[in-house]
Parts: structure tokens; sequence; C-alpha cells
């Protein structure tokens, strides 16, 4: 048997990529060590799956409406500055969560309330963060730094929610929150350390200022595209019918029977699928029939998603769990690489942001909507029938846009 050979993959050649890749693993590890503290905090002060999915909507409404203004202004301004000062807003924030959590005065309203901020910071962080990759290494090592950016996010999401089970136990809740603060730092660091990058801004737009022309500009350039437009329309409904992420500590403590810290082994085992697959997907310099490939990913992860459904026992939900989060790995770095790669360096904040919505969205709504179901029906129930509901959507995309399942990515230009 020939053992596969690995080799430094192409990005991590690029000194400046290396430290903010490392520092987005860092500060991931953190935000979701956080995220689901937050659900099992959430899950200790209230039984009503409804009040739990609820912070998916406290994180996609100012997303939704500040998205778009967050894309433009990482095509005007500098795009690192915009990170440092958004950085510093979700310190902030997770200090509060923790100082009211220690106090023991935290209230719900206080969670949505919270959350919906440290969103507002997100929806302009995130189109300077994924539009800063390609100013960090050449166009060449793009799949490969996208592949990096995938499995950096997914090794942070082993460590976050394993930590949060652990933390949890041993000092707190509160103590979630503090040292998500602290794992910002990271993130800010690497920023002054990488100091000023090169980066296309559009005169005429850095000219007009902030207006709704250039946004509409944005979404010109994304309705021109298919290609780009078919991979987030998939990308909403996918994760909107298979979003059960909130569902988790309902399947761990009613279902599955176990605590916090079996707890965070479920919340750490999609990211262990999604790791794999970043690693190996790293080492590839080109990826080949990206389209199929796409579509095939999402209907490895709603047949999963039923297994996991229908699972009753902890093993098999983590094996579940494993295979949706490689076959969202797949997905994520194929829809990053193809969009990043036939948009202009002016227009990407703006093409990030219309993206966030659609990313965002899914997930947040859907699990508005996996609460809904799982109140009438039952949790496993609930994502039963979202697993169903993402396989028939990617049926649905395939036929409404034929030139995405025989798009190749051997001509990655506009179209």
């Amino acid at each position: 048997m020939k053992i596969p050979k690995f080799s430094v993959p192409p990005a991590l050649k690029h000194r400046r990529f290396v430290l903010f890749w490392l520092s987005m693993m860092i500060s991931t590890a953190g935000s979701q060590m956080q995220l689901w503290a937050l659900f099992w905090h959430l899950r200790t002060l209230s039984d009503q799956p409804i009040v739990v999915s609820g912070i998916g909507l406290a994180r996609f409404l100012p997303i939704l409406i500040l998205s778009l203004v967050g894309g433009l202004v990482a095509d005007m301004y500098n795009r690192r500055k915009v990170m440092f000062i958004s950085q510093i807003v979700m310190t902030l924030v997770s200090a509060t969560f923790g100082l009211l959590t220690l106090f023991n005065v935290i209230q719900i309203w206080h969670m949505y309330l919270l959350t919906a901020i440290q969103a507002a910071a997100l929806a302009f962080d995130m189109p300077a963060r994924q539009a800063l990759v390609p100013n960090l290494v050449p166009r060449e090592d793009l799949p490969s730094a996208f592949s990096l950016n995938s499995m950096s996010f997914n090794i942070g999401s082993v460590v976050g929610p394993g930590l949060s089970g652990v933390v949890i136990a041993s000092l707190g809740q509160s103590w979630t929150y503090f040292i998500d603060a602290v794992s910002f730092g990271a993130v800010i660091l690497s920023l002054v350390i990488i100091g000023n990058v090169l980066q296309e801004i559009n005169p005429v737009v850095r000219r007009q200022g902030i207006n709704l022309e250039a946004i509409k500009e944005g979404v010109s350039f994304i309705r021109s595209q298919p290609i780009i437009l078919s991979s987030m329309i998939l990308d909403f409904f996918a994760t909107f019918f298979s979003s059960a992420n909130t569902l988790l500590p309902f399947i761990a403590r009613d279902v599955l029977k176990v605590g916090a810290l079996e707890y965070g082994w479920l919340s750490a085992a999609q990211p262990v699928g999604a790791v794999g697959v970043g690693l190996v997907f790293s080492q590839r310099a080109k990826i080949r029939k990206q389209g199929s490939l796409l579509l095939w990913s999402v209907v490895v992860f709603g047949v999963a998603t039923i297994i996991f459904g229908l699972s009753g026992s902890l093993w098999i939900t983590m094996l579940a769990l494993a295979v949706i989060g490689g076959s969202d790995a797949v997905s994520t770095i194929l829809r990053n690489t193809i969009r990043q790669m036939v948009t202009p360096d002016e227009m990407r904040g703006r093409m990030v942001s219309i993206n966030q919505i659609f990313f965002m969205g899914g997930p947040q709504l859907g699990e508005i909507e996996a609460g809904l179901v799982a109140q009438a029906l039952g949790t496993p129930m609930a994502i039963i029938t979202g697993g169903l509901g993402c396989i028939l959507a990617v049926v649905w995309i395939g036929r409404q846009w034929p030139a995405l399942p025989h798009y190749s990515g051997e001509d990655a230009r506009p179209v």
C-alpha cells in the first residue's frame, strides 16, 4: 500500500499569511468555545428549544442590516484597520458576557443583546478578513490558502467546543467568555506584525464614500455571475435545512443522556472531520470538477444529517457529525475558491458581504426553523426533515443552474 506524501502547503510559504492563519485559529477556538458554551448556558436558563434557537436571529439580523455596508467599507478602506477595530469591539463584548455571568446577573435578554452587538462587528470583520487573504498570497496559491483557512477554522472548532465542556465543568461558565476575550488578542497582534498590505481600491468608489450606487454595483456583479450566485443560494438552502447546532444540547441531555463533558465531545466531532478534509485539500494546487464535487459534498452533508437525527448512540452520533464536518469543509473550500478566483480585488469586499448574508442567514434562520419544528415534532424529527430538505435543495439548484454541476474551475474568470 502506497503511503501518501504530505508536503508544505503552498500558502504556508508566505510569512504574513502564516501569522494571520495561526492567529485566526486561536481566535476561532475562543469564539467556538464561547458559542457552544452560550448554547449550553441558554439551555440551563430555559428548557424551550426556541429560546436557544432564537440566538440565531440575534446573530443574523445585524448581519442582514449591516453586511452590505461592511463589504463596501472593506473595498473603500484599509482592510487590516477595519479588522483591527472590529476585533476590539468583539473583545469588549466577550468580556461583558464574562462579567455579567461571573456576578450572576446575566439574563436571556442580555445574551441576545450582546450577541447582536458582536454580530454587528462581525458584519464589518468578515468581509475585510476574507478579502484580505488574496492580498497576502499570490493568485496561484489561493486554493491552498482557502483550504488552510477552512482547516484553521475547523481546528479551532475542534479545540473550542472540547474546551467549553472542560472549562464549564472545572472553572465555571464565565471563564468561557473571558478566554474568548483574550483569544481575540492573537488576531490583533498578528495585524500589527503584518503591517501594511497592497490592496486595490477603486478611486471612484473611495471618493463617493458609502452610497447606494456602490452597493448596487456589488449586487449587479453577483447577479451577472451565475456560478457565484448559484453557489450562494446552495449555501443558504443547505445550511437552512441542516442547521441544527442549537439542538445539540437537547440531543446530548434528552436523547443521549450525557453531560457537559460529552457535549464537548459531540461539539468537537464535526470540526474533527473537517480538519482531516482540510489537510488533504491544502496539499492541492488545483481542484478539478469543482461544481460537481460541490453538489455531491452537500448531498453527503444531508445524508449524514439524517443519520445524526436517527441515532440514539453517542458514538454513531459523533461519527455522523464528523462526516457532516468533512462534507461541509469540502463545500466551504470549493465555494470560497470559486468566488475569490473570479472576483476582482476592488469588488471582493462587497462580494464577501453579499455572501455573508447567505452564509450567515442560512444557519441562523435554519436554527429558528429547527427550533420550531423541534417544539412541534421533537428534536430528532427536526434534524431528519432538515437533512431531507438539504438533499432536495441540491436537486433543485442543480437543475435551475445547470452551469454549476458542469463548472470545472479551469477558467476562473468573471463570465
